[in-house]
C-alpha cells in the first residue's frame, strides 16, 4: 500500500466527501476517487460505497482508516528519524577495545547525556575481529577496531571506515635488558631473539606483526604466551616472561623499557566502522561527528588495543 493514499483515505473518514478531500489536499475529487479506488484494489476489497450523492466507508475501509492513523504515524516518526536534519535521538549499539572504549567512548557518553540526552549508548567490549563480525551481522551500530600498519586488516567491501588516529608502537623489555641495545627494528628484534615472546590472546594481529619483524631479523620468534591486557603483557614483561609489543606514548610499568621500532616504523590505527549509510542517520552521526573531533589522525594520539 502507498502511505499517500492511506493519507486520502485517512481524510476521507474524518471530512466524510472527496469534494473536501480534495480541498484539503490541494487536489481533484477525480483524483481523490482514482486514489480510494486503487488502494481498494491494492487490498483487494472496497473501500467505499455510494450514500445518495456522496460516498461513505465500507466496514473495511473504516478499519483500514483506522489503522491507518497508526501506520502514517509510524512512517512520520521514521522519517523524522532518518531526517538528516532531525534531532539525534535513539539507542546506538556500540563494540570496541577496551582502550578506545575507556579512553574516547565512556567521555564522549558522558557529555551526551547532558548535550543529547534522548541518544543513549550501548556498550560492548570486543577485539577487532569480534567486533567486525557483530556489525557485519547488525549486531551492532558502530565498531571500534583497530589495525598494524605492517598487518593491515581486510575489510568486509558492506563496511565503511573513519580514520580516528594512529599511535608508535615499539618492542616491551625488561628495562634491565634494554641499556645498550641498538636503534632499528632489525637490530632491536635480533637482540631479543632468544627471548620468549608475549602475542594477544584475541587478535592474531600481533603474531603477524611480530613474525613478519622477526623474519627480517632472520628467526621465527617463539610466542610462548598471550595476553589481551597491556598492563598483563607489560606484568608479564616484568615477570622476566618474555618481550611483547606496547605503545610508545603510554608511561611504562616501572621495570619495563619500551624500545622504539623504526625502518620499519610499527604503528597502530584506530577505526569508526559502520555499515554503509548509517552514518546519515542523526544519532550515529552525532557519534561519529565526536568520535573524529576528539582524535587525530597524527601519531602519539590514541594508545590501541
Amino acid at each position: 500500500m502507498e502511505t499517500r493514499r492511506l493519507r486520502v483515505l485517512l481524510e476521507l473518514s474524518r471530512f466524510g466527501s472527496m469534494a473536501a478531500v480534495a480541498d484539503v489536499l490541494g487536489s481533484t475529487t477525480s483524483t481523490v476517487s482514482q486514489q480510494i479506488a486503487a488502494l481498494g484494489r491494492e487490498v483487494g476489497t472496497p473501500l467505499v460505497e455510494p450514500d445518495g450523492r456522496r460516498v461513505r466507508l465500507t466496514p473495511a475501509g473504516r478499519r483500514l482508516a483506522d489503522r491507518a492513523v497508526t501506520i502514517l504515524a509510524a512512517v512520520e516518526a521514521a522519517q523524522l528519524d532518518l531526517d538528516p536534519e532531525a534531532e539525534p535521538a535513539g539507542v546506538v549499539r556500540v563494540c570496541g577495545y577496551a582502550t578506545a572504549i575507556s579512553g574516547i567512548l565512556l567521555p564522549l557518553m558522558l557529555d551526551l547525556a547532558t548535550t543529547h540526552p534522548a541518544v543513549r549508548v550501548v556498550v560492548h567490549e570486543h577485539e577487532p575481529e569480534e567486533a567486525l563480525a557483530l556489525l557485519a551481522g547488525d549486531r551492532v551500530d558502530l565498531a571500534l577496531t583497530y589495525d598494524y600498519n605492517l598487518a593491515p586488516a581486510t575489510l568486509d567491501p558492506s563496511l565503511q571506515s573513519t580514520r580516528l588516529s594512529a599511535a608508535p608502537w615499539g618492542l616491551g623489555v625488561p628495562a634491565v635488558a634494554a641499556v645498550g641495545v641498538p636503534a632499528g627494528t632489525v637490530a632491536v628484534f635480533r637482540a631479543f631473539r632468544d627471548e620468549s615472546w608475549i602475542g594477544n590472546s584475541r587478535n592474531r594481529a600481533d603474531e603477524r606483526v611480530l613474525r613478519t619483524l622477526g623474519a627480517m631479523a632472520g628467526f621465527e620468534p617463539r610466542l610462548a604466551h598471550s595476553a589481551d591486557s597491556l598492563d598483563l603483557v607489560a606484568q608479564m614483561i616484568v615477570a622476566g616472561l618474555g618481550v611483547g609489543l606496547l605503545p610508545m606514548d603510554r608511561t611504562p610499568l616501572d621495570g619495563v623499557a619500551v624500545l622504539p621500532l623504526s625502518r620499519p616504523d610499527l604503528h597502530v590505527r584506530a577505526y569508526a566502522r559502520t555499515r554503509h549509510g548509517w552514518d546519515r542517520w542523526p544519532p550515529l552521526a552525532l557519534l561519529l561527528d565526536r568520535l573524529t573531533r576528539s582524535t587525530s589522525p597524527e601519531p602519539a594520539d590514541m594508545l590501541a588495543r
